[in-house]
């Protein structure tokens, strides 16, 4: 069924690239090809197809994108199915598959994709984040630190009635992440619910509880090791609430990392904030600048 589900160009890609890169087929085809391997391919090419040339680059590119080692065996198969990518893409400009409206859809959408993305690439341009911000904002993180540090699980669901329903599942002993899995609708749900290490200053404060809702990151706090919220939190969320079991898997003394071991973090974190607080400024600009009928 798994090949069923597969697309016919990707069937036709891996079949072909394996046909190319295979020692035992390459050489069957020696003999009928005698002259394939004593040609000297141009400079910073891979292969020569009919007579079009595939530049070295495209190996890197397809490298990069598959996210696979740098191997001489996944670079021949990447060589290989570049091959079968252009063979295939000559046959089908053959036949005039170029000229197909879902083609020229297709090219289309590409290039306004293209264009837009070099567009704001070179027009977005974020304040640099100092070394002074970076510290500073290390600083601020540690003041905001408790002597404690949680690490906590949690469910939510949309509905009281849900709520009450893994509250019961949990008495009679079914595992917190396996019902996390099934009900949550939180980010974590994946995770069984599992969060990242929390330190929050006790009493928990409005406003400093690493953007956890004040009730969850208080409940948090007075739990025992182990235990689980006996009734679900009630959060505002929108027009409607959440409702939140929280569970404490573990507790320990903060661990605050050293400023040289945090700092790179850091500074991403906070160029990535420069770049929002740039791309919302710009966008708001050009709208500024436009008339649009709606």
């Amino acid at each position: 069924m798994k090949l069923m589900n597969c697309s016919l160009r990707t069937i036709a890609l891996t079949t072909l690239a394996w046909n190319l890169g295979t020692p035992a087929m390459a050489q069957t085809d020696a003999a009928a090809q005698p002259m394939a391997a004593q040609v000297a391919l141009p400079a910073g090419t891979i292969a020569v197809v009919n007579g079009v040339s595939i530049p070295a680059t495209q190996i890197d590119e397809a490298l990069q994108a598959s996210h696979q080692p740098d191997t001489p065996q996944v670079r021949q198969a990447l060589r290989a199915q570049l091959i079968a990518r252009e063979l295939f893409r000559q046959r089908a400009e053959k036949q005039g598959y170029d000229t197909k409206p879902e083609v020229l859809q297709a090219m289309s959408a590409a290039k306004v994709n293209a264009e837009t993305q070099l567009f704001l690439k070179d027009s977005i341009k974020p304040e640099a984040v100092t070394d002074a911000q970076v510290k500073a904002r290390y600083d601020e993180i540690v003041a905001a630190l408790g002597k404690e540090e949680y690490k906590p699980r949690i469910i939510s669901v949309a509905d009281e009635a849900t709520a009450n329903a893994v509250l019961a599942q949990l008495k009679v002993g079914v595992a917190f992440d396996a019902l996390a899995r099934q009900y949550s609708v939180a980010p974590s749900k994946a995770a069984g619910g599992e969060m990242s290490w929390l330190s929050f200053r006790t009493p928990v404060e409005e406003g400093k509880t690493q953007g956890l809702p004040f009730p969850v990151a208080q409940a948090i706090t007075q739990l025992p090791v182990g235990a689980v919220t006996p009734a679900a939190i009630t959060v505002a969320q929108g027009n409607g609430a959440l409702y939140v079991i929280v569970k404490l898997d573990a507790k320990r003394p903060t661990q605050v990392p050293p400023f040289d071991q945090a700092k790179d973090t850091i500074r991403q974190q906070l160029q990535a904030l420069a770049v929002q607080k740039a791309s919302a400024q710009f966008v708001a600009g050009q709208l500024r600048d436009a008339t649009i009928q709606q």
